[in-house]
Protein backbone atom coordinates (compact mmCIF):
# COMPACT_ATOMS: atom_id res chain seq x y z
CA UNK A 1 0.00 0.00 0.00
CA UNK A 2 1.28 3.25 -0.91
CA UNK A 3 0.36 7.04 -1.19
CA UNK A 4 -1.02 9.48 1.64
CA UNK A 5 -3.68 7.50 3.57
CA UNK A 6 -5.71 9.03 5.84
CA UNK A 7 -5.72 7.18 9.54
CA UNK A 8 -9.48 6.85 9.38
CA UNK A 9 -9.75 5.07 6.10
CA UNK A 10 -10.96 1.66 6.37
CA UNK A 11 -9.03 -0.51 3.64
CA UNK A 12 -9.04 -3.95 2.83
CA UNK A 13 -5.69 -5.29 3.27
CA UNK A 14 -6.37 -7.04 0.21
CA UNK A 15 -7.16 -3.71 -2.11
CA UNK A 16 -4.04 -3.06 -4.32
CA UNK A 17 -3.68 1.00 -3.98
CA UNK A 18 -1.18 2.35 -6.65
CA UNK A 19 1.86 4.82 -6.45
CA UNK A 20 0.83 8.05 -5.16
CA UNK A 21 -2.94 7.36 -4.56
CA UNK A 22 -4.91 10.10 -1.97
CA UNK A 23 -7.36 8.17 0.72
CA UNK A 24 -9.01 10.98 2.84
CA UNK A 25 -11.15 10.19 6.19
CA UNK A 26 -13.31 8.11 6.47
CA UNK A 27 -13.19 6.07 2.88
CA UNK A 28 -13.81 2.43 2.66
CA UNK A 29 -11.92 0.40 -0.06
CA UNK A 30 -12.87 -3.40 -0.04
CA UNK A 31 -10.87 -6.41 -0.76
CA UNK A 32 -11.26 -6.35 -4.36
CA UNK A 33 -10.54 -2.90 -5.44
CA UNK A 34 -8.11 -1.77 -7.53
CA UNK A 35 -6.97 1.85 -7.74
CA UNK A 36 -4.44 2.84 -10.54
CA UNK A 37 -1.81 6.07 -10.39
CA UNK A 38 -2.56 8.98 -8.24
CA UNK A 39 -6.22 8.08 -7.59
CA UNK A 40 -7.68 10.25 -5.06
CA UNK A 41 -10.84 9.70 -2.82
CA UNK A 42 -11.66 12.99 -0.97
CA UNK A 43 -13.50 11.69 1.83
CA UNK A 44 -16.14 9.07 2.74
CA UNK A 45 -16.11 7.43 0.00
CA UNK A 46 -16.91 3.65 -0.12
CA UNK A 47 -15.25 1.87 -3.08
CA UNK A 48 -16.24 -1.90 -2.89
CA UNK A 49 -16.78 -4.96 -5.16
CA UNK A 50 -14.68 -5.85 -7.81
CA UNK A 51 -13.58 -2.83 -9.21
CA UNK A 52 -11.05 -1.12 -10.73
CA UNK A 53 -10.39 2.50 -11.10
CA UNK A 54 -7.94 4.20 -13.76
CA UNK A 55 -5.11 6.79 -12.63
CA UNK A 56 -5.92 10.13 -11.95
CA UNK A 57 -9.46 9.70 -11.27
CA UNK A 58 -10.77 11.62 -8.64
CA UNK A 59 -14.10 10.22 -6.41
CA UNK A 60 -15.66 13.47 -4.24
CA UNK A 61 -17.47 12.48 -0.38
CA UNK A 62 -19.77 10.38 -0.54
CA UNK A 63 -20.01 8.25 -3.51
CA UNK A 64 -20.34 4.66 -3.62
CA UNK A 65 -18.44 2.77 -6.32
CA UNK A 66 -18.82 -1.01 -7.05
CA UNK A 67 -22.11 -1.67 -4.78
CA UNK A 68 -23.86 -4.36 -5.76
CA UNK A 69 -26.67 -4.02 -8.78
CA UNK A 70 -30.18 -2.54 -7.85
CA UNK A 71 -31.13 -5.19 -9.85
CA UNK A 72 -33.55 -7.46 -8.07
CA UNK A 73 -32.35 -10.67 -10.53
CA UNK A 74 -28.70 -10.32 -9.16
CA UNK A 75 -27.88 -13.06 -7.32
CA UNK A 76 -24.56 -12.73 -5.94
CA UNK A 77 -22.71 -13.70 -9.51
CA UNK A 78 -19.21 -12.15 -10.07
CA UNK A 79 -19.64 -8.63 -11.35
CA UNK A 80 -17.10 -5.89 -12.41
CA UNK A 81 -17.00 -2.57 -12.83
CA UNK A 82 -14.18 -0.48 -14.68
CA UNK A 83 -13.70 2.77 -14.45
CA UNK A 84 -11.01 4.37 -16.83
CA UNK A 85 -8.35 7.46 -16.05
CA UNK A 86 -9.03 11.35 -15.34
CA UNK A 87 -12.33 10.79 -14.82
CA UNK A 88 -14.06 12.83 -12.08
CA UNK A 89 -17.07 11.66 -9.99
CA UNK A 90 -18.84 13.71 -7.93
CA UNK A 91 -20.73 13.94 -4.78
CA UNK A 92 -23.21 11.61 -3.99
CA UNK A 93 -22.37 9.47 -7.47
CA UNK A 94 -23.46 5.95 -7.82
CA UNK A 95 -21.72 3.68 -10.12
CA UNK A 96 -23.12 0.01 -10.02
CA UNK A 97 -20.69 -3.34 -11.88
CA UNK A 98 -22.62 -5.48 -14.36
CA UNK A 99 -24.67 -8.37 -14.51
CA UNK A 100 -24.68 -12.52 -15.08
CA UNK A 101 -27.63 -11.10 -17.90
CA UNK A 102 -26.03 -8.17 -19.25
CA UNK A 103 -22.15 -9.60 -19.56
CA UNK A 104 -20.59 -8.70 -16.07
CA UNK A 105 -19.12 -5.51 -16.43
CA UNK A 106 -19.78 -2.37 -16.26
CA UNK A 107 -17.10 0.06 -18.48
CA UNK A 108 -16.59 3.77 -18.14
CA UNK A 109 -14.35 5.24 -20.06
CA UNK A 110 -11.32 8.02 -19.68
CA UNK A 111 -11.67 11.61 -18.83
CA UNK A 112 -15.18 11.76 -17.71
CA UNK A 113 -17.29 13.75 -15.50
CA UNK A 114 -19.67 12.54 -13.49
CA UNK A 115 -21.14 15.51 -11.64
CA UNK A 116 -23.16 15.32 -7.92
CA UNK A 117 -25.86 12.84 -7.67
CA UNK A 118 -25.64 10.84 -11.10
CA UNK A 119 -26.13 7.14 -11.31
CA UNK A 120 -24.41 4.70 -13.88
CA UNK A 121 -26.49 1.22 -13.65
CA UNK A 122 -25.29 -2.50 -14.05
CA UNK A 123 -24.36 -3.23 -17.29
CA UNK A 124 -23.48 0.03 -19.07
CA UNK A 125 -21.00 0.83 -21.25
CA UNK A 126 -19.78 4.41 -20.87
CA UNK A 127 -17.50 6.08 -23.40
CA UNK A 128 -14.56 8.94 -23.58
CA UNK A 129 -15.07 12.43 -22.50
CA UNK A 130 -18.71 11.59 -21.37
CA UNK A 131 -20.85 14.31 -19.18
CA UNK A 132 -23.66 13.56 -16.89
CA UNK A 133 -24.88 16.30 -15.60
CA UNK A 134 -26.75 16.72 -11.79
CA UNK A 135 -28.77 13.84 -10.81
CA UNK A 136 -28.52 12.76 -14.88
CA UNK A 137 -29.40 8.52 -14.45
CA UNK A 138 -28.61 5.90 -16.76
CA UNK A 139 -30.57 2.64 -16.38
CA UNK A 140 -29.01 -0.61 -17.07
CA UNK A 141 -27.76 -2.51 -20.30
CA UNK A 142 -27.80 1.68 -21.83
CA UNK A 143 -24.07 2.49 -24.32
CA UNK A 144 -23.47 5.69 -24.45
CA UNK A 145 -20.46 6.20 -26.86
CA UNK A 146 -17.78 9.00 -26.19
CA UNK A 147 -19.04 12.81 -26.18
CA UNK A 148 -22.17 12.27 -24.93
CA UNK A 149 -23.95 14.86 -22.46
CA UNK A 150 -26.47 14.24 -20.53
CA UNK A 151 -28.49 17.10 -19.24
CA UNK A 152 -29.34 17.77 -15.26
CA UNK A 153 -32.44 15.43 -13.75
CA UNK A 154 -32.27 13.53 -17.45
CA UNK A 155 -33.15 10.07 -17.28
CA UNK A 156 -32.40 7.06 -19.58
CA UNK A 157 -34.10 3.92 -20.02
CA UNK A 158 -32.56 0.31 -20.31
CA UNK A 159 -30.73 -1.08 -23.24
CA UNK A 160 -30.68 2.39 -24.90
CA UNK A 161 -28.25 3.45 -27.33
CA UNK A 162 -26.93 6.96 -27.49
CA UNK A 163 -24.01 7.68 -30.44
CA UNK A 164 -21.10 9.44 -30.27
CA UNK A 165 -21.49 13.12 -29.87
CA UNK A 166 -25.29 13.72 -28.44
CA UNK A 167 -26.73 15.80 -26.25
CA UNK A 168 -29.36 15.42 -23.42
CA UNK A 169 -31.46 18.17 -22.31
CA UNK A 170 -32.25 18.99 -18.96
CA UNK A 171 -35.05 17.61 -17.47
CA UNK A 172 -35.49 14.44 -20.57
CA UNK A 173 -36.72 11.25 -20.42
CA UNK A 174 -34.80 9.19 -23.23
CA UNK A 175 -36.78 5.87 -24.00
CA UNK A 176 -35.38 4.97 -27.38
CA UNK A 177 -31.71 5.02 -29.41
CA UNK A 178 -30.44 8.60 -30.07
CA UNK A 179 -28.43 8.94 -33.27
CA UNK A 180 -24.88 10.44 -33.55
CA UNK A 181 -24.52 14.36 -32.78
CA UNK A 182 -28.23 14.56 -32.10
CA UNK A 183 -29.84 16.48 -30.18
CA UNK A 184 -33.06 15.56 -27.74
CA UNK A 185 -35.24 17.23 -25.11
CA UNK A 186 -38.55 17.18 -23.58
CA UNK A 187 -40.23 15.50 -21.08
CA UNK A 188 -40.77 12.72 -23.48
CA UNK A 189 -37.50 13.74 -25.44
CA UNK A 190 -37.90 13.79 -29.24
CA UNK A 191 -35.20 14.16 -31.54
CA UNK A 192 -35.15 18.50 -32.19
CA UNK A 193 -31.92 18.25 -34.85
CA UNK A 194 -28.26 18.21 -34.22
CA UNK A 195 -25.80 19.13 -31.32
CA UNK A 196 -24.52 21.79 -33.17
CA UNK A 197 -22.66 23.19 -30.18
CA UNK A 198 -20.62 19.85 -29.76
CA UNK A 199 -20.16 19.87 -33.26
CA UNK A 200 -18.64 22.91 -34.09
CA UNK A 201 -16.46 21.80 -30.42
CA UNK A 202 -14.92 19.20 -32.24
CA UNK A 203 -14.38 20.40 -35.53
CA UNK A 204 -17.25 19.18 -37.78
CA UNK A 205 -16.66 21.39 -40.83
CA UNK A 206 -19.75 23.28 -42.94
CA UNK A 207 -19.40 20.45 -44.96
CA UNK A 208 -19.90 17.83 -42.24
CA UNK A 209 -22.99 19.95 -40.74
CA UNK A 210 -24.66 20.36 -44.18
CA UNK A 211 -23.96 16.76 -44.77
CA UNK A 212 -26.26 15.96 -41.45
CA UNK A 213 -28.76 18.42 -41.59
CA UNK A 214 -29.32 16.82 -45.06
CA UNK A 215 -29.20 13.09 -44.07
CA UNK A 216 -31.80 14.38 -40.77
CA UNK A 217 -34.36 15.86 -43.12
CA UNK A 218 -34.28 12.33 -45.38
CA UNK A 219 -34.19 10.37 -42.11
CA UNK A 220 -37.68 11.91 -40.64
CA UNK A 221 -39.35 11.34 -44.30
CA UNK A 222 -39.88 7.73 -43.08
CA UNK A 223 -38.43 5.06 -41.42
CA UNK A 224 -35.01 5.62 -39.78
CA UNK A 225 -34.16 1.93 -41.02
CA UNK A 226 -35.46 1.76 -43.95
CA UNK A 227 -33.93 5.32 -45.04
CA UNK A 228 -30.67 4.29 -43.59
CA UNK A 229 -30.49 1.11 -46.22
CA UNK A 230 -31.10 3.20 -48.96
CA UNK A 231 -28.39 5.93 -48.28
CA UNK A 232 -25.56 3.73 -46.15
CA UNK A 233 -24.09 3.14 -49.85
CA UNK A 234 -23.78 6.12 -50.62
CA UNK A 235 -20.94 8.77 -51.04
CA UNK A 236 -21.81 11.21 -47.52
CA UNK A 237 -18.87 11.57 -45.66
CA UNK A 238 -17.90 10.08 -42.41
CA UNK A 239 -20.07 12.00 -39.95
CA UNK A 240 -23.19 10.80 -42.13
CA UNK A 241 -21.55 7.22 -42.51
CA UNK A 242 -20.96 6.85 -38.49
CA UNK A 243 -24.79 8.03 -38.14
CA UNK A 244 -26.11 5.33 -40.87
CA UNK A 245 -24.19 2.28 -39.43
CA UNK A 246 -25.30 3.41 -35.86
CA UNK A 247 -28.89 3.02 -37.22
CA UNK A 248 -28.28 -0.49 -38.58
CA UNK A 249 -26.26 -1.49 -36.05
CA UNK A 250 -27.41 -4.30 -33.30
CA UNK A 251 -30.48 -3.04 -31.68
CA UNK A 252 -34.39 -4.12 -32.18
CA UNK A 253 -35.32 -0.45 -30.14
CA UNK A 254 -37.01 2.46 -32.39
CA UNK A 255 -35.12 5.63 -32.78
CA UNK A 256 -36.23 9.21 -31.21
CA UNK A 257 -37.43 11.14 -34.24
CA UNK A 258 -38.44 14.67 -34.80
CA UNK A 259 -41.97 15.44 -34.20
CA UNK A 260 -44.05 15.72 -37.10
Amino acid sequence: MSGDIHPSAVIDPAARIGAGCEIGPFCVVGPQVELGRGVVLKSHVVVTGETVIGDETIVFPFASIGEVPQDLKYRGERARLEIGQRNRIREYVTMNPGTEGGGGVTRVGDDGLFMAGSHVAHDCQIGDRVILVNNASVAGHCVLEDDVIIGGLSGVHQWVRIGRGAMIGAVTMVTADVIPFGLVQGPRGHLDGLNLVGLKRRGASRADIHALREMLGKLGQGSFRDTARHMVDEDHGPMVREVLNFILGPSDRSFLAPHP
